[in-house]
This record gives C-alpha cells, structure tokens and sequence, in this order.
C-alpha cells in the first residue's frame, strides 16, 4: 500500500474533480468547486501546491499555466480510507462497518444485489484458497 497520506476532506474534493476531468489547471478546479464551495482561486492554488508536496497530485507546464492530474487513481485512494476506517474504527471487524453502513441508510434492491454477488464472488475465492 502507498505511503502517501491520507487526504484531507478538502483535498478528496479537489482529487474527486482531477478524477472526473482526468487533469485540469487551477481555474478550472476552482470554477468545478465554486458552485458548492466558498473558495478562492488562490486558496485551491495553495491546496493543490500542499497536495503536490504530499505526492498526492503532480503537475505539467502548459504555457502559463500548471496542468495537475491525481497520482493515484480513486479506487487506491478510496481503498486506502476505507482500510483506515476499517482498522481505527471497527478494530478491522468487516462485519460492523458493514452492519453500520447499512444502518446508516437502507440500501436500493440493486445495491442489495450487488452485495449479494460480492459475497458469492468472495466465497467462490475463499473456497478456491482452501484447495
């Protein structure tokens, strides 16, 4: 697993729009944040410079302007932080966090049904590591 820190709430907020544009400059990470956050450009400037020297977002020069892009993809990061809320919080017990999320709010029937084939997927292995 990486050594990079875990990310701020902030930062996953500026990874989030990095991931769905793939790379983007300053501005535009400022014009996706401004609608639902009250942030300055110069603020995510100085976020995405701090998240660089964490080795979570490298750049590019693009005439005037630095290009960033994330380091790891979202599926590490989320990774990461669910492990980490998995260890801190529920002692690695797997089955609390999973009773605890689905306390949180009910799931729809697909997201029962795709549980219900995660755990027929895990199975299948655990029974193919016994072998």
């Amino acid at each position: 697993m990486s050594t990079k820190p875990a990310p701020t709430k902030r930062e996953l907020r500026i990874l989030k729009v990095l991931w769905d544009r793939g790379q983007a400059t300053v501005r535009e990470v400022w014009e996706d944040l401004a609608p639902e956050l009250p942030i300055v450009q110069n603020t995510v400037q100085a976020f995405l410079r701090t998240m660089e020297e964490k080795g979570l977002v490298t750049h590019r020069t693009a005439g005037r302007s630095f290009v960033y892009r994330a380091v790891l993809q979202k599926e590490q990061t989320s990774r990461k932080l669910l492990g980490s809320v998995l260890d801190r919080v529920f002692d690695g017990a797997l089955d609390q966090l999973v009773e605890n999320a689905l306390a949180l709010r009910g799931p729809t029937s697909q997201e029962l049904a795709r549980l219900r084939q995660l755990l027929d997927e895990a199975e299948r292995a655990a029974r193919g590591r016994k072998r």
